[in-house]
């Protein structure tokens, strides 16, 4: 009957343990961050009578419990709660637990459960980025380059899950990963010439830092060329005076061929138009002269 009721009980931590999904928090150095418990469970007790107990654990160590009943929390004795100390709130009707002004120190697994009704109420994975620095562009002074191309290495100093890249104007031209914190982190860069749209970004997933190269005296300019607008109007001119050109010469080309072919056009650039001459009057005119000489005779019946 004893391990009957062993094996209930240790299913039924087990489901609460298994049955609540992890959640993943992100915040820089220095922002206070809330840590929820499930608010439906805390509104599920339906025994009222008795003093639910919410215990908060940094990874397997208390740091602090809070009484829903009567209103009271405490801080454990341990080297975790005394760390968080002076920077804790507890909501005493959520459950909750605030971190006010976070630490790097700070990251890490944080537990919320009910200790009264042995259920787990949330699981939040807290990661606490350091504040990113101002990335520095400086010249490359042990780099054996020509005179005719210059190195340039962009650098980060104290910095931990953070990427370091180089770009031209979106595009990215290298990058590197820094996990762990390192004392420096360089990324080296090779041109023959400068201009202001390379630019050196420091980013970690929740914030970036950028520096844009503005000191052409680390490396010789390139060779201003007329800007990109100006050069496709150019362009576009120029093809629309071709074309125009290649039309007028087909339109010449096809007339003067039309006026050698056509016949028509011949024949009616050689014809002498001239004035009609009438002769109907004149023999109209004899015919009645000699009518005028008939002499009727009149004619009897018999």
């Amino acid at each position: 009957m004893k391990m009957l009721i062993f094996i209930c009980l240790c299913s039924w931590s087990l489901a609460g343990v298994f049955g609540v999904d992890e959640v993943k928090m992100e915040v820089m150095e220095g922002e206070s961050v809330t840590l929820n418990t499930d608010p439906t469970e805390i509104q599920r007790s339906d025994n009222k009578s008795h003093n639910d107990l919410i215990m908060w654990k940094f990874g397997n160590i208390g740091i602090a419990k809070i009484n829903i009943q009567n209103n009271k929390s405490s801080l454990f004795n341990t080297t975790a709660a005394g760390r968080l100390r002076d920077r804790l709130k507890l909501d005493h009707q959520t459950g909750s637990l605030t971190i006010i002004n976070s630490r790097t120190t700070d990251s890490g697994p944080y537990t919320v459960s009910s200790t009264s009704r042995e259920t787990l109420l949330n699981t939040i994975n807290l990661t606490v980025y350091a504040r990113l620095p101002v990335p520095v562009i400086s010249s490359n002074s042990s780099s054996s380059s020509s005179s005719s191309s210059c190195s340039l290495v962009c650098s980060a100093v104290n910095v931990s899950h953070v990427t370091l890249s180089w770009f031209k104007g979106n595009s990215v031209l290298s990058n590197i990963s820094v996990s762990d914190l390192s004392s420096r982190s360089d990324l080296l860069l090779h041109l023959e010439c400068v201009d202001d749209s390379y630019s050196c970004v420091l980013n970690n997933p929740i914030r970036n830092q950028t520096q844009h190269l503005n000191n052409t005296h680390l490396c010789h300019t390139c060779a201003a060329g007329p800007p990109v607008s100006l050069t496709v109007l150019i362009s576009a001119a120029a093809a629309a005076g071709s074309l125009l050109i290649v039309i007028a010469l087909g339109i010449f080309c096809i007339c003067r061929k039309h006026n050698k072919t056509d016949p028509k056009v011949q024949t009616q650039t050689d014809i002498i138009y001239a004035g009609p001459t009438f002769y109907k009057g004149k023999a109209h005119k004899s015919r009645t002269e000699k009518q005028e000489n008939v002499v009727y005779a009149e004619v009897s019946r018999r």
